[in-house]
């Protein structure tokens, strides 16, 4: 974890339009920067730069916040993962917290295996272009592919010599140490204590994690020999967990973000390929069924997913499983079955990007029509095998979360499997009682069960091993506040609206003095924009629903004292990338008025409006608590139970009565609303 000084030294280093400027052409206008978003394809400037403000934001497609965020989203990178990047642009030391000497082991070892990882793709690339034996069968390989050398060179593809034990002898004699040989899986030690090479004689596809470095390697043999398997892949390792890696993540995220979808296809010269032709938001599976992690780490980037299949029937009902593993995730899958003999690879070689996306356009098809309409010719007219393919789709179904899209899905396989609607939804209904009945026992096991102290994650950078299971990062979020901001419940949700206001005169102002009050004394003391908003809550024994909100108000009225203490600065550069996203959010400027309305008269800040704006925006939301809960208080007093309970009926109206009161009360504070009583 990065120190806080660290991060505020960071930020006051990086200067936002120096930053974007690496990857956008800014030209100024008036006080701002304005150029092409670099998240969405467009022609007219949209994505403006606030050199005052360190703010950046697109008004078009929402995207932006200070320089981290930009950082964070455009090189798809974690929040400290953007904050390292910045820190060595400019040169700046990071000081994190004292490791255990556990973990400064693990840490080692990690860092050792990603050197050695690093040294083995430069000799590999070396011999496939500078060693005769490289040139002649390695790069004759990928020519005969059809791979330009600039492809080449972008996937670092290399060659491993035909010999047992060239790349071991190289690398030892280069200091490296057999320990880390062995670990990452390059050499493995024979039972007479020598090292022997994995992956000789092979064509080298090296595997990058999100961040570019290389965390396996898949090697791919070119003699015809049954005996010999095709593919040699790196085995699991401390940095390599394959269930968490998709070949080709790195080079394709910014195209999936840009594009808003995502292309799944299977091996390595797929990839590769397509990107040769002009496609590059595409991913691999390596030749295995689809995991939750990889799942979630497309998932970050895009919730549109399009699977390329070749005309290969049994392996396109082996992935099935994993595509019902798509849905339960709650994504948008589109399937595309290619031309008979053709495979990604090989229909990219054949077409150029223009082509091949205008084939997809016309030929995907969503996956449940797809996987209904693919086991309906299987099952025939066999009544047995269409009862088993009924159950089947339901099950794909099921699993997905939305209501909405299940109710349209079982609309449409209705029609297709002509069986009646109702049948679908009462199967449906059966396998999701029965789930919730599984997960519901399975919560009962676990708290039955004695607690285990977790086992110490290993020290180092975990994401580079893919992104951990039970923490995934989704995609980064568009504009729409409540799209990184937890929502725990329906009242949060409602709320919203009006915490946010809040929350937006606590960020920009909240240290700010709004007034003079005197205390018992007679003297009189500066009250805060926190302290008023505290006191109001705590007047009426009332809290913000939002968790998030709850959280920055507390921190912002126990800071609020320190020296030196601005909330925008505080919570601008907060450890907590949910924080500093939307307080980034909270601080942009939502309107500038035109020179035409400020030009014959000054118009008044906000700032100089907070003794006005601050007790108007609070009464506003006590006004919408209690006319909520005068609505809770109306159905009620409906209720037949109530109704037959005088007792209880009576107080229900006392208390409707007495709500009544206050929300004139608040009306007439507010003086600008109608009451029909």
């Amino acid at each position: 974890m990065i120190d806080q000084a660290t991060i505020d030294k960071i930020m006051s280093a990086a200067q936002i339009v120096d930053v974007v400027s690496e990857f956008v052409t800014l030209r100024k206008r008036g006080v701002n920067y304005v150029g092409l978003c670099p998240f969405h394809n467009e022609k007219t400037p949209s994505f403006s730069v606030s050199p005052a403000k360190g703010l950046c934001k697109c008004f078009s497609c929402g995207k932006g916040g200070n320089v981290v965020h930009f950082i964070m989203e455009h090189e798809q990178l974690s929040y400290h993962d953007a904050l390292m990047w910045l820190a060595r642009k400019y040169h700046i030391e990071v000081k994190e917290r004292e490791l255990t000497d556990e973990e400064k082991h693990a840490q080692s070892v990690r860092e050792s295996m990603f050197v050695v990882n690093d040294f083995a793709r430069g000799y590999f690339q070396d011999v496939l272009r500078n060693h005769p034996e490289g040139r002649a069968v390695g790069m004759a390989y990928f020519r005969q592919r059809g791979f330009r050398d600039d492809i080449i060179a972008k996937f670092q593809l290399g060659y491993c010599l035909n010999q047992h034990d060239a790349f071991a002898r190289e690398a030892t004699q280069r200091g490296y140490k057999a320990e880390y040989l062995t670990r990452t899986g390059l050499c493995y030690t024979r039972d007479d204590g020598t090292l022997r090479d994995r992956f000789w004689g092979r064509v080298i596809f090296p595997v990058h994690t999100l961040s570019g470095k290389v965390v396996a390697f898949g090697g791919r043999v070119l003699k015809t020999d049954a005996k010999t398997a095709k593919y040699v892949n790196s085995p699991e390792s401390e940095i390599y967990h394959k269930s968490n890696e998709l070949y080709g993540i790195y080079f394709a995220k910014q195209a999936i973000v840009r594009q808003d979808r995502c292309f799944l296809v299977e091996g390595y010269t797929d990839v590769i390929s397509m990107h040769q032709s002009g496609i590059e938001n595409v991913v691999a599976s390596s030749g295995t069924s689809l995991t939750q992690g990889q799942i979630r780490l497309i998932h970050r980037f895009t919730n549109n997913i399009t699977v390329l299949y070749d005309g290969d029937m049994a392996g396109i009902k082996a992935s099935l499983r994993g595509i019902d593993m798509l849905l339960e995730e709650g994504m948008n899958i589109k399937v595309v079955l290619l031309p008979d003999g053709d495979d990604p690879d090989s229909f990219a070689r054949k077409h150029n990007a223009t082509d091949y996306q205008q084939y997809i356009n016309s030929h995907e098809v969503d996956f449940i029509r797809f996987k209904t309409n693919l086991l309906l010719d299987d099952a025939g007219t066999d009544p047995i095998k269409r009862a088993g393919l009924i159950s089947d789709i339901v099950r794909s179904i099921a699993v997905i979360p939305d209501a909405i899209v299940r109710s349209v899905y079982v609309k449409e396989c209705s029609q297709l499997l002509q069986v009646d609607e109702k049948l679908l939804l009462a199967e449906i209904s059966k396998l999701k009682e029965a789930q919730a009945e599984k997960e519901y026992k399975a919560r009962q096991n676990a708290q039955a069960q004695p607690a285990q102290p977790a086992p110490d994650a290993p020290a180092g950078e975990t994401p580079e091993a893919g992104p951990a299971p039970e923490a995934p990062q989704p995609p980064q979020p568009p504009t729409p506040y409540e799209s990184y901001i937890p929502q725990d419940n329906a009242e949060s949700r409602k709320f919203f609206p009006l915490e946010k206001l809040i929350m937006e005169l606590v960020v920009r102002y909240g240290e700010k003095t709004m007034c003079n009050v005197e205390d018992d004394e007679g003297r009189e003391t500066p009250l805060s924009v926190v302290e008023f908003v505290v006191n109001e809550l705590q007047i009426d024994d009332l809290r913000l629903h939002n968790p998030l909100h709850r959280r920055m108000l507390a921190e912002a009225a126990a800071h609020l004292h320190d020296e030196g203490f601005r909330a925008e600065h505080y919570f601008g550069t907060h450890p907590d990338p949910d924080i500093s996203r939307y307080a980034a959010a909270l601080m942009e400027e939502r309107y500038t008025l035109s020179k035409y309305h400020t030009k014959a008269q000054r118009i008044a800040t906000d700032e100089e409006r907070l003794m006005e704006l601050v007790p108007h925006v609070m009464t506003d939301f006590k006004f919408a608590i209690v006319e909520e809960e005068l609505k809770h208080t109306q159905q009620a007093l409906l209720d037949p139970e109530n109704l037959h309970d005088e007792a209880r009926y009576l107080n229900i109206m006392r208390h409707y009565k007495e709500l009544s009161k206050v929300q004139r009360l608040i009306a007439r504070r507010l003086g600008d609303r109608v009451l029909n009583v």
